[in-house]
């Protein structure tokens, strides 16, 4: 089993879709307002372009995704990265991969923008997704209500290097 970590292409756009179409079907199930859950080939194609996004191929096809914003939609509330669109293939759900692909991610780049770890968000009503998230080591630092039905969201955050890293003070 030949693994292979890399950035998304937009040649890769139609296989991300399919991935995070069916990996985001519980999302669509409790009717939250994330954008990956109901994304076209276009927002696919638009993500790749504007942002980091990350694969994990597994004999050349890829089986896992996350992507780095690029964006600053936690701005006044953490310097961190922000992860989002984390999608891992149904089929191949519970082998490891997508644990495997977050660490990476989360190694990768905190040690290239020289910072001590990442964030990213949730939502309390999914059945599971915050508790995975903290025994992956990521803690609560931020909790609000969008106002779009999708209830209580948490932002999270992993240190991932300690010490002589830039560390973010205000959050």
């Amino acid at each position: 089993m030949a693994e292979q970590y890399r950035l998304a292409t937009e040649a890769d756009a139609e296989r991300l879709l399919a991935i995070t179409y069916d990996a985001y079907a519980t999302i669509r199930e409790l009717e939250l307002h994330w954008p990956a859950a109901n994304a076209d080939l276009a927002l696919i194609q638009d993500n790749v372009r504007a942002n980091d996004c990350y694969v994990l191929e597994v004999d050349g096809d890829i089986k896992a995704t996350v992507t780095l914003s690029k964006g600053n939609e936690l701005k006044g509330l953490t310097d961190l990265p922000f992860l989002k669109w984390f999608a891992v293939d149904p089929a191949c759900q519970g082998q490891g991969l997508g644990g495997k692909l977050l660490d990476w991610v989360e190694q990768s780049v905190t040690e290239r923008l020289q910072v001590s770890g990442v964030t990213l968000a949730t939502a309390e009503k999914h059945p599971w997704l915050l508790p995975m998230y903290e025994r992956r080591g990521y803690e609560r630092f931020y909790a609000f209500d969008p106002g779009n039905g999708d209830g209580m969201m948490h932002l999270l955050r992993k240190t991932v290097h300690s010490g002589s890293l830039q560390t973010n003070p205000g959050a």
